[in-house]
């Protein structure tokens, strides 16, 4: 599965393991820093299904989602997506395995497989229960938002920015193709959107002024379209993942009404988001370019 290169977590509220290096066991020593691999379904979470996120073990770093678990039968706590940039590929010496490994301090997770077929996202990260911690999720001061509004390249460098924004990754939404391509997207028959998913720490920020971001990045008066890019999958669009979110964009889409904007802006439940190629993500900083067809507009 593609994954993205982005900037790491940075130290996560004070629910959260503080991200520093604590002091491990023998046994977590073994795993964590000598690579080793404890015994298959001995792990604590294995067989554990509670809603929430694994953090690293040794700095406390989120990696994973209680969403991408899943039981493969391998014996180990399998996933088929990591959380945006916490997770580092190495390919091991003698070339047959590739190790995964915390992206923030080392410590060793397990390994990664392509291509089993368990999941639609056909990746397995087969990882050590003890180089984990679980959070619950009533206990994280985390939340997602995934905003459409263009081309991804240009969303993305913009809401990065924003006080509060742990992670932006870019992806497709809202089709009927699973995984698909960029070039599939851009044929415009998949039904997808070019979209952000947005990580943000609800202590330092909110949903609602994230969204009113999105309205003033990018012009949500063009319907497909946004500048010069035209297509379906350009459209501006907003994916909520609660009640709540749906509100707060309708509240906000009628304020724009009121104050003149022929918002097309639609409203969709949250599906499946297939994150990008690699070569999508962090775009504009790696070319050292910026937005061609977004800017900054207050409207609020």
């Amino acid at each position: 599965m593609r994954k993205i290169i982005l900037f790491l977590m940075l130290f996560l509220v004070n629910y959260m393991i503080m991200a520093q290096k604590k002091e491990l066991t023998a046994d977590e020593k073994q795993v964590i820093i000598y690579k080793g691999t404890e015994r298959p379904f001995t792990g604590k979470y294995y067989d554990f299904k509670a809603k929430g996120t694994y953090v690293c073990k040794q700095c406390g770093t989120p990696l994973y989602r209680s969403e991408d678990k899943f039981d493969s039968r391998c014996g180990w706590p399998s996933f088929d997506d990591e959380i945006s940039g916490a997770v580092k590929r190495v390919p091991d010496a003698d070339g047959r395995r590739t190790e995964i490994v915390c992206a923030h301090c080392g410590a060793h997770l397990g390994h990664v497989f392509m291509g089993e077929g368990f999941t639609p996202k056909n990746t397995r990260h087969c990882v050590n229960s003890i180089s984990m911690e679980f959070v619950p999720a009533e206990e994280l001061k985390i939340d997602t938002a995934i905003f459409a509004g263009g081309c991804f390249w240009g969303v993305e460098y913009y809401m990065k920015k924003a006080p509060g924004v742990l992670a932006v990754e870019s992806g497709y939404i809202g089709g009927k193709v699973e995984d698909p391509s960029y070039e599939e997207v851009c044929e415009g028959n998949t039904g997808h959107v070019e979209a952000v998913r947005v990580l943000f720490d609800i202590s330092k920020t909110d949903y609602e002024t994230l969204a009113k971001l999105f309205f003033e990045i990018h012009d949500p008066t063009q319907k497909d379209h946004q500048g010069p890019d035209y297509g379906e999958q350009y459209r501006s669009e907003i994916f909520y993942n609660s009640p709540e979110q749906k509100a707060v964009a309708e509240k906000l889409i009628q304020e724009l009404k009121v104050k003149g904007y022929a918002v097309v802006t639609r409203l969709a439940p949250a599906t499946t988001f297939w994150v990008a190629e690699d070569y999508h993500q962090n775009y504009y900083t790696r070319k050292g370019t910026l937005p061609y067809c977004h800017g900054y507009t207050r409207r609020f």
